[in-house]
């Protein structure tokens, strides 16, 4: 497990006393290796015990546990990624360049952990439940939104019958209407939006196959979903934009399309094909 992406998965469920302590190490992970329980405790303003609890709610014995773990961690993304400070969030006084390769690492980081941690079983359950679906809907708010775009345009690009509605109201018009073999697929990061979860409720509600995408497991689209796919996802302190929550929602878009491209091949290929050739006239010359 990585403890900075079960921390980013894991905070919003938290208690205040015990968010503190993960809005602590967040920011600068080191900060486990420089301080002692106590020191901890005393600089997020909340009690020993506290910590403790939030090593417990993290899946950690301890803070020994803890410190040995990110000590590890931040060890091995130091020597890949270079430089003593990797695990440290952006801060007011870098430069431009080091807040590009620590973007890029977060990044490349994202995409490692989450298909390392991906469950293929649910993914090729997903595959077949799209390459057999009579009609796919995909939904998701904010950067989410464009992600959702992203798999409807490949998935149109080899002739599958897929929307992908950009408003609240479009959407649960969509998910209402009783088709046969309609999925309908979620994206929310932290899986608790409330535009996206009524999208999803509904479809379920009219016979869908559900789907969730999302980074955070105990969330409600994870529970209200048929089937999950996980990100692992450390984000920057820039959230506004979702940048790595973004990336690691594309890298599972890309799995998801191979996916279900693979299981007709031919006529994949033949498709891909002719939409390049048709677009072709249309490119600068």
């Amino acid at each position: 497990m990585s403890v900075q992406s079960t921390i980013e998965a894991t905070i919003g469920s938290l208690s205040p006393s015990l968010r503190r302590v993960a809005a602590a190490i967040r920011e600068n992970p080191a900060i486990v290796l420089d301080s002692t329980i106590n020191d901890l405790a005393d600089s997020c303003g909340t009690s020993v015990a506290s910590v403790v609890r939030f090593c417990r709610a993290i899946g950690l014995s301890g803070y020994t546990q803890l410190r040995m773990m990110l000590a590890t961690e931040l060890g091995k993304e130091s020597a890949q990624f270079g430089g003593t400070s990797y695990g440290a969030d952006i801060t007011e006084g870098e430069s431009l360049a080091e807040m590009a390769q620590k973007i890029a690492s977060l990044e490349i980081l994202a995409i490692e952990e989450t298909i390392a941690r991906l469950d293929y079983q649910a993914l090729e359950r997903i595959v077949d439940a799209i390459d057999g679906a009579g009609r796919i809907l995909l939904y998701g708010v904010g950067a989410s939104r464009f992600v959702a775009e992203d798999l409807q345009v490949k998935l149109f690009r080899i002739g599958r019958t897929v929307f992908a509605p950009t408003e609240p109201h479009e959407a649960w018009t969509a998910a209402v209407l009783p088709v046969e073999g309609v999925v309908a697929v979620a994206f929310s990061h932290v899986g608790e939006t409330h535009e996206t979860l009524e999208f999803l409720r509904l479809a379920r509600d009219n016979g869908a196959r559900t789907v969730g995408i999302t980074g955070a497991k105990g969330s409600s689209l994870a529970r209200l979903a048929d089937l999950a796919l996980f990100t692992e996802v450390r984000e920057t302190t820039f959230r506004a934009g979702a940048m790595v929550s973004r990336i690691a929602q594309l890298a599972v878009v890309d799995c998801i399309f191979a996916g279900v491209a693979q299981r007709r091949y031919d006529s994949t290929v033949e498709a891909l094909r002719r939409t390049r050739e048709v677009t072709r006239g249309a490119r600068a010359v």
